[in-house]
């Protein structure tokens, strides 16, 4: 999944496996930690990993640092089948409920139509003056345009 071009688009560059293991190693480092990060995808009644969603801690380097992170990736033949919804409904539901956490955010590149849209389902608000360019990338890297999203905890 993270060595697949189209599931990486929106990211620098696709990932070598030694920077998958890296990956993995950070969100097991980030369970112990923080007691959140992101989970493992399967299909029910399967063992095979279709993605990874959850919740990460926002790098300080970012404007809207500090703050929690709602995250995803699902591999290309699992697209567009409410996977992805219905895995962050559930972890919004563990950060807002059992972890108390009062908002998240979510951002991507400008250009990612599919991650806006579902941040736009699981009820996030976008605020045009809160876009940014991202600090990791390039000056006038294609993908260096970013929005955030914001999700408040149910009242």
């Amino acid at each position: 999944m993270n060595a697949d071009p189209e599931v990486m688009e929106h990211f620098p560059a696709p990932l070598s496996e030694s920077e998958t293991v890296d990956f993995i190693a950070r969100m097991e480092f980030s369970f112990e930690e923080r007691g959140y990060g992101l989970w493992a995808v399967e299909m029910r009644g399967e063992r095979a990993l279709i993605g990874c969603v959850g919740l990460l801690a926002v790098g300080s380097d970012l404007p809207f640092a500090p703050a929690v992170e709602l995250g995803w990736r699902l591999a290309r033949a699992h697209w567009g089948r409410g996977y992805a919804t219905e895995a962050a409904s559930a972890a919004i539901a563990f950060a807002f409920d059992d972890l108390c956490i009062s908002r998240l955010v979510a951002y991507t590149s400008a250009r990612n139509s599919r991650s806006r849209r579902l941040m736009e389902r699981l009820g996030m608000r976008h605020d045009p003056r809160e876009d940014f360019i991202h600090p990791r990338l390039p000056a006038g890297h294609p993908l260096a345009p970013h929005v955030l999203y914001r999700l408040e905890a149910r009242r």
